[in-house]
């Protein structure tokens, strides 16, 4: 495989995107970006008050983070970005026309998420759009760049598992 220019670490609310891809910024010394930074005000607000993006919030958000990483791309900058990516067609939106985005997908029990969510602090994303989150979940398919990687683990161990699966230089 050759090294993707790009991650899209993603999985639903509180499965790890943040924590797992700051540490594999601080191994790789690549870009970082968080997908949140990406939501119009209207999103968080509506996120906020405890009601689920619809497909029609989410198509400006992801093609902004597209463009993002095409401007990482024409600057040669090795990337790590932070997304639910809950869904095939956004994924392809965030895949674009070119080969150089590869997913992980963070992977855990609703039960343990839940936890996990119970437990955050400081997030404009309520437990309560946690089961939504789950519904709109389409794992990745067999012909979409990318791994599931289970996270009962530590942090550690999940990164040191793609870093390994992916031959990244670290």
């Amino acid at each position: 495989m050759t090294q993707p220019q790009h991650l899209v670490i993603m999985g639903v609310a509180s499965s790890g995107k943040t924590t797992i891809a700051q540490l594999l910024v601080e191994r790789l010394g690549w870009v970082y970006a968080e997908a949140d930074q990406f939501h119009p005000q209207a999103n968080i607000d509506k996120m906020s008050a405890g009601t689920p993006l619809e497909d029609d919030d989410r198509w400006p958000w992801l093609r902004a983070i597209r463009t993002w990483l095409d401007e990482q791309d024409q600057a040669g900058r090795n990337t790590v970005i932070t997304c639910s990516a809950l869904k095939r067609v956004y994924r392809d939106i965030l895949q674009g026309d070119d080969d150089d985005v590869f997913f992980v997908h963070l992977s855990g029990s609703p039960e343990l998420i839940a936890d996990r969510m119970s437990k955050r602090a400081g997030h404009f994303m309520p437990t309560s759009l946690l089961p939504s989150q789950f519904s709109t979940l389409e794992p990745l398919g067999e012909d979409e760049p990318g791994i599931s990687v289970d996270i009962s683990g530590t942090p550690a161990e999940i990164t040191d598992e793609i870093v390994e699966r992916l031959g990244l230089n670290a």
